[in-house]
């Protein structure tokens, strides 16, 4: 068979989730990519390349625009705290009753900033005990009253809503531990950009947590999956698992596999997604 044939066979081999894997790769590295082009490139019609780019916008994964698709529109700040706080409260409680199930007693746990993260401390079973290290005044104060658990908090500068210390002072705090579950929040998590999120004062504290501990949790709910914050921490490989909840769709979920990223589902009694 000549090479023209053989790339022939090989394209018509791709499945779907991974032809849209790619075209979300393509989405990134250019303004906007056009059907025809895809279509070319995969072998296959231009309506196959419109069925695949109207199910990554319906994930919200891309926008389409007349011929193509591009990045979908991104906020450049963070909701208010009160209203993340109120937001998705039922996933976020699904979520942490899933993390406390991976903490074992006598685990340090190293504890980030967010609303997601404060309710990890708030459900972390009764029977922990052991070391937990955060840069949250919120978590510190949710877990100090707590019998056997030795809550040191970093210091720093303090901002205020999800009151997280930062800083210089925050950053030689976490580069004295090595070890342990971190559990990390998250303003946007995507299958090709990895994780990002809104303070690029706080990204190099995250990095350090990141090259210490053992295993790195984030936590996302669905309405974040897909979703891409300003400022970029990691990609996905430098994490253990994505905690989420059960409202992910099937596509979102096997572009984060095709990925190679984890995700761990927490079953929860669903209302409507809000985004925050």
């Amino acid at each position: 068979m000549t090479d023209r044939g053989e790339r022939r066979v090989w394209v018509l081999a791709i499945l779907p989730e991974e032809r849209r894997m790619v075209i979300l790769e393509q989405v990134e590295r250019q303004p906007v990519v056009r059907a025809e082009h895809l279509a070319q490139r995969f072998g296959v019609s231009v309506e196959t390349i419109r069925r695949d780019l109207a199910a990554l916008e319906r994930e919200g994964l891309t926008r389409r625009v007349y011929g193509g698709a591009t990045r979908t529109g991104r906020k450049t700040e963070e909701a208010p705290f009160e209203q993340r706080r109120s937001a998705n409260t039922e996933q976020k409680r699904a979520m942490a009753i899933q993390a406390g199930l991976l903490v074992s007693p006598g685990d340090m746990c190293i504890m980030d900033v967010g609303t997601s993260v404060a309710q990890v401390a708030a459900q972390l079973p009764r029977t922990f005990h052991g070391l937990v290290i955060t840069n949250s005044i919120l978590v510190s104060t949710e877990l100090a009253g707590r019998d056997g658990v030795d809550v040191v908090l970093s210091g720093g500068r303090v901002r205020r809503g999800d009151l997280a210390c930062y800083g210089s002072q925050a950053e030689t705090f976490f580069g004295g531990f090595y070890g342990g579950k971190a559990f990390l929040g998250s303003g946007g998590v995507h299958p090709v950009v990895g994780l990002t999120d809104y303070y690029p004062e706080e990204v190099p504290m995250r990095r350090v947590i990141l090259d210490h501990a053992d295993q790195v949790y984030v936590m996302a709910d669905s309405s974040k999956l897909g979703q891409v914050a300003p400022i970029k921490v990691c990609d996905l490989n430098h994490l253990t698992a994505v905690i989420t909840d059960d409202g992910v769709d099937e596509v979102v979920a096997r572009s984060f596999e095709k990925a190679g990223v984890r995700l761990i589902v927490s079953p929860v009694s669903r209302g409507v997604m809000t985004p925050a």
